[in-house]
């Protein structure tokens, strides 16, 4: 079995320094041929204090500078969805490949722009959906591929929660319309919205209700709503998709 110190190490850049990217820089760490090295942030200030606290001997730098690296190959993208179009693609035409966290853009033409800006480049794009990459994941789809062991899809169900509390309310990315605008159903919505699928082996739905009275934040941004797909196999599925949170700073729509 050969050393992986003799790997060779791809070199990736990271746009932000948003909190899952600590966790993904340092799953990057722990892998033998992969390497942070660059970090780039709007201050210049912030990254050197970020790589500092995260122990990474990684360039500290402003996102153009990290994109227009020549030795960086690859890019993780952590930014507000509404600033992934524009340095997705300026990675891609630099020849980076893309890992870009969910949820992929604002609607379904940002992300048709997103993915014909790597093909048109050559490079791979892939989002941060992590359990889509987990052997349970490979393992649970031969089970339900098998109609011996699991018979035939009829319905699927999928409720996701959290308790989120005051200073998720008044400074998270997801309450603010200029930054996450897509709001739950963005965040935790796009679990829901991908098991679905991924449980229909991808087979779009004929039809989709949104169920009335979602909860919003007084700003506008969706912190509660839920839906319901038909699609061709036998039946429907319910999507539920809530965000228990304090009362103040809450109202219900209509619409």
């Amino acid at each position: 079995m050969g050393s992986n110190e003799n790997l060779e190490k791809i070199k990736i850049g990271i746009l932000g320094c948003a909190d899952v990217a600590r966790k993904v820089s340092r799953a990057i760490k722990l892998t033998p041929n992969a390497t942070v090295h660059a970090i780039g942030s709007r201050s210049g200030e912030k990254v050197r204090r970020y790589a500092a606290e995260n122990g990474f001997p990684a360039k500290a730098r402003v996102y153009e500078e990290v994109v227009e690296d020549g030795e960086v190959e690859a890019v993780y993208v952590p930014l507000p969805t509404s600033m992934h179009e524009k340095w997705v693609v300026a990675a891609a035409e630099r020849g980076k490949h893309v890992q870009l966290e969910k949820p992929a853009a604002m609607d379904a033409a940002e992300v048709g722009r997103l993915v014909e800006a790597c093909e048109r480049n050559g490079v791979q794009f892939m989002d941060g959906t992590m359990w889509m990459h987990h052997p349970r994941t490979a393992r649970m789809r031969d089970l339900m591929d098998d109609p011996d062991l699991f018979g035939h899809l009829k319905s699927v169900h999928v409720v996701y929660t959290f308790d989120a509390g005051t200073e998720f309310l008044k400074n998270n990315i997801r309450v603010k319309p200029d930054l996450d605008g897509l709001g739950v159903l963005g965040d935790i919505g796009w679990y829901c919205i991908r098991s679905i699928l991924w449980a229909a082996n991808y087979e779009l739905p004929y039809r989709v209700l949104a169920i009335g009275d979602p909860v919003k934040h007084d700003v506008g941004t969706l912190l509660a709503c839920g839906f319901l797909t038909m699609g061709g196999w036998q039946g429907s599925n319910l999507s539920l998709l809530i965000l228990k949170q304090p009362r103040h700073g809450l109202h219900r729509g209509r619409n």
